[in-house]
């Protein structure tokens, strides 16, 4: 009987062996290939689907708005649960709370830049002014706003929130007062 015992032992030790084998020469990482150059330059052109209002009412305006809802109202708070994955309230989701809040200033942080990328129209046909001298500072501070958000909803504190939600509008204006608010659609982006 201990002898069956011995080889039985020893038939799974040698299986559990060449199993464990196997997977760590599976996960082994594989020597990565070089891209041809056709591939390498098509993935930087990528084609510009929205224009910038567009990416503006889809992807700025909500996330600021999850950020200026938190100057007011305690995200932890907010009722949610992780049952609610299909929420469409960032703040009410399974990744609800400070943490959409955190999701939205590192959502604005990144998405800034896209306002740096030629090519993207203004919402009345004109191209974007990347180009133009103060482009570059006025989307830095949206990131610079976006990241003092995200510092603050890290620590969860609202008086942090007040002065992120104040740098955040200060930039948006920053930007709005020069190539948005004119009087005709047609002068935006000038």
């Amino acid at each position: 009987m201990r002898t069956q015992q011995a080889v039985l032992a020893l038939v799974v030790l040698t299986a559990m062996s060449a199993f464990f084998v196997g997977i760590t020469q599976a996960q082994a990482p594989a020597r990565a290939a070089t891209p041809p150059k056709a591939v390498a330059d098509k993935a930087t052109a990528m084609p510009i689907q929205a224009n910038l209002g567009q990416l503006m009412k889809g992807v700025f305006y909500p996330n600021s708005n999850v950020i200026f809802f938190a100057q007011s109202q305690d995200p932890a708070k907010v009722n949610g649960t992780q049952e609610s994955s299909t929420a469409t309230d960032p703040l009410q989701s399974a990744y609800g709370k400070w943490e959409a809040v955190e999701n939205s200033a590192l959502a604005l942080t990144e998405v800034a830049n896209l306002l740096t990328i030629p090519g993207r129209k203004c919402a009345n046909g004109r191209e974007m002014p990347p180009r133009n001298a103060d482009w570059a500072k006025l989307v830095q501070g949206v990131r610079e706003a976006g990241m003092q958000a995200y510092k603050a909803a890290q620590a969860k504190d609202q008086d942090k929130i007040l002065d992120a939600a104040d740098t955040l509008t200060t930039a948006c204006a920053n930007c709005h007062d020069k190539y948005r608010e004119k009087e005709k659609l047609t002068d935006r982006c000038m």
